[in-house]
């Protein structure tokens, strides 16, 4: 070790364990619907699959969008402003879903929440009631996803200012690694909340979480050239790239057509897609205030420039194909462990499922940042094609859910599934940590925040498309039972297991279309 590494501060990763925290507690805020929607919300609310998929769905879209803007905001606001907005919009978010049950009772004419609950099933009051409550969770979820779109492309600008490319997908890994421990802890402290105090209260605490970790951002992160905790020996290790490195020159990026620009015709053929797509999925009047909002994006002539490289495209295909998968396990796996083997996340089974998914997720995840740290230091491969390696490593991770049903059912043991959807989702992990990584190899440190946005933007169209055709499906595997056959499954086994095939193939195509775009290590200049 040398007299520079003894001497030097590491203030970047308490950074990091801010970051680690906020990624924690947005996924908690994430998590208190799934863990009450079959004990709590379900019954209270006559609520069908259906109607749990389209409010997930809707959360998955409109933070898409808001990630679009939040990248912007982000680069705008600055990273300490932003971040410290964002976490209090979605933590205040999460605290208003509490009064969804009595803004339904008013709204609906009941005495009070426990009237509502007891109208008749099927019945016009019913429906009424299932109406109005949706639309106030769609509402609150909203503003969830309004603040939570902040999250990771904050936490990815300050990955960037504190840490060296080398470094960055074993620091972004340890932040997202948040993502999976807070799932962990999530049936743990959920479910015991919503017996204990009611539903309405769990929303209430684990929202309140977010509102201690603003103290804390605002005393404790500046940029480490400000910051009175980063030292000079520190500061030189931040800024070892900024002297080094292979950078393509303008001119050169210009004439290397894999590279330089893609028609601007793709923005459209994308956003007509998005559009032909989502008319099948979403409401008129909701679709019609996204295309407005996309319209006003494409005026936006310097934003949509971001569009022109294969880096972008890259990035948001990368997203696209892989983040829904991730989520569906995070919103589904609750209803799965209840409906196929009849372990609701309220009783201890349930709970030991749930923890051990996401116990697997934690311990394997963060070992999947540090593996391209060991082809850079020990290969000597550039921070871009080691990332790829491990990508193309972790790509295969997922396939474990296709056994995931099969194995359930044959041994008629909720472990199987619990530990193969542990190693899929653990896979996802370990690929995002990269995935994200490769922003700030390819753009320079100015528009890290913008183009983690339009990334996680995609990521929350895929989403969007996967939540609602999860819900319609589980719905109409119900219903159908037999006459719905997959595979030798029939019913709703039937459905999670197309899901679950799904689950699998996702990230090998994903990675796949990425390489083809760019193919090698070729930074944007800036």
């Amino acid at each position: 070790m040398s007299t520079n590494e003894k001497l030097m501060t590491n203030w970047r990763w308490w950074i990091c364990s801010l970051l680690f925290v906020a990624t924690t507690v947005n996924y908690l805020d994430r998590q208190v619907l799934s863990l009450t929607y079959e004990e709590f919300i379900k019954p209270g609310f006559h609520w069908t699959d259906a109607d749990y998929g389209l409010i997930t769905s809707f959360f998955s879209i409109f933070y898409a969008v808001c990630c679009l803007f939040a990248g912007k905001f982000v680069d705008w606001m600055g990273t300490k402003k932003g971040y410290l907005i964002a976490i209090g919009v979605w933590s205040a978010g999460a605290c208003l879903h509490a009064l969804c049950g009595w803004g339904t009772a008013h709204i609906a004419g009941l005495e009070s929440v426990e009237a509502m609950r007891a109208v008749e099933a099927g019945s016009e009051a019913a429906l009424a009631v299932s109406t109005t409550s949706v639309f106030l969770f769609l509402l609150c979820r909203g503003i969830l996803a309004l603040g939570e779109a902040g999250n990771f492309p904050a936490a990815i600008k300050v990955t960037a200012e504190y840490f060296p490319k080398k470094a960055r997908a074993f620091a972004t890994s340890i932040f997202n690694a948040g993502a999976s421990v807070g799932a962990l802890a999530a049936p743990l402290m959920i479910p015991p909340l919503a017996v204990r105090f009611g539903w309405e209260m769990a929303f209430i605490i684990i929202g309140g979480l977010g509102f201690i970790w603003m103290f804390f951002w605002v005393f404790m992160y500046e940029k480490p050239e400000k910051s009175r905790r980063v030292n000079a020996a520190e500061l030189e290790y931040i800024h070892q790239d900024d002297t080094a490195g292979e950078v393509v020159p303008r001119e050169a990026a210009a004439k290397d057509n894999r590279f330089a620009m893609l028609p601007l015709s793709w923005v459209f053929i994308t956003v007509g897609m998005c559009a032909l797509l989502g008319s099948f999925f979403i409401k008129p009047l909701l679709w019609s205030t996204i295309v407005l909002i996309g319209a006003i994006v494409i005026l936006n002539i310097p934003f949509v420039r971001c569009y022109k490289y294969r880096q972008t495209w890259s990035f948001f295909f990368g997203k696209f194909f892989t983040d829904g998968v991730w989520w569906f396990f995070l919103f589904w796996a609750p209803s799965y462990f209840s409906n196929q083997f009849h372990a609701p996340a309220t009783s201890g089974l349930g709970q030991a499922l749930i923890f051990t998914l996401y116990l697997i997720v934690t311990v394997v995840s963060i070992g999947g940042g540090y593996l391209p740290k060991i082809f850079v230091d020990k290969k000597g491969m550039n921070p871009y094609a080691g990332r790829m390696l491990a990508m193309l490593i972790f790509a295969f991770f997922p396939l474990a859910s296709l056994f995931a049903q099969p194995l359930g059912v044959h041994f008629n043991s909720p472990w199987w599934p619990a530990v193969l959807i542990g190693l899929a989702a653990a896979g996802h992990q370990a690929w995002s940590a990269n995935l994200f990584s490769t922003v700030g190899d390819m753009f320079p440190k100015k528009a890290i925040a913008t183009i983690t946005g339009i990334g996680a933007m995609a990521g929350g169209i895929g989403s969007m498309f996967v939540q609602r055709i999860a819900g319609n499906l589980f719905t109409y595997a119900e219903q159908a039972g037999d006459a719905f056959r997959f595979l030798g499954f029939s019913g709703k086994p039937a459905g999670y297991f197309v899901m679950f095939c799904f689950c699998g193939i996702a990230y090998l195509f994903a990675w796949t279309l990425m390489k083809s775009l760019v193919p090698k290590y070729r930074p944007i200049e800036e």
